[in-house]
């Protein structure tokens, strides 16, 4: 289970760090509604690895079959792999490549709350977040894990249901 797990939890993460490197000379033009369909785009195609993963266990380790509990721990293990990767990635990154991404990045939000009319309160609000964002490495990391972790979720729970088989008792 080990080295499945790993192969395509190394995997997941490496297509993580290829694609959120490739955005590096588009981060002034990719925001808004372009940044979401990217970086969901990029999710689905890396967290694709836990489907491909689960059937490599069921195919090798599970004698082509395997229950929905371990199809799904297989799953979310693979996941968890592929969001630290993405955390990783995102990390070197922001602090290498974009060190100015979070001071950009919240006068756009700032900006496009003042627009929309948005009380005093919730920008203040988040400025707040931001500031917490650029000076705290762990809450930094902590919102940077929650980006993909819904689609990764989501994608192990289709992947266990979609992939498990189980044996059927002989008479």
């Amino acid at each position: 289970m080990r080295k499945t797990i790993l192969k395509f939890g190394a995997i997941s993460a490496g297509v993580f760090a290829v694609f959120i490197s490739a955005m590096i000379p588009f981060e002034g033009c990719m925001g808004g509604i372009q940044g979401m369909i990217f970086g969901y785009s990029t999710m689905l195609l890396s967290f694709l690895t836990i489907y491909f993963g689960v059937r490599s266990y069921r195919q090798n380790t599970g004698e082509g079959f395997i229950s929905f509990g371990r199809a799904l721990s297989v799953a979310l293990l693979i996941m968890l792999i592929g969001c630290i990767g993405y955390v990783v990635s995102w990390e070197v990154i922001n602090h290498f490549f974009l060190p100015n991404f979070a001071d950009t990045y919240s006068a756009k939000m700032v900006e496009q709350m003042k627009a929309s009319g948005a009380p005093q309160a919730n920008i203040d609000s988040q400025i707040q977040m931001m500031k917490l964002y650029k000076e705290n490495i762990f809450f930094n990391m902590a919102m940077t894990f929650a980006e993909p972790l819904p689609v990764g979720l989501l994608v192990s729970l289709l992947s266990a249901i979609i992939l498990r088989k189980k044996k059927v008792a002989a008479e």
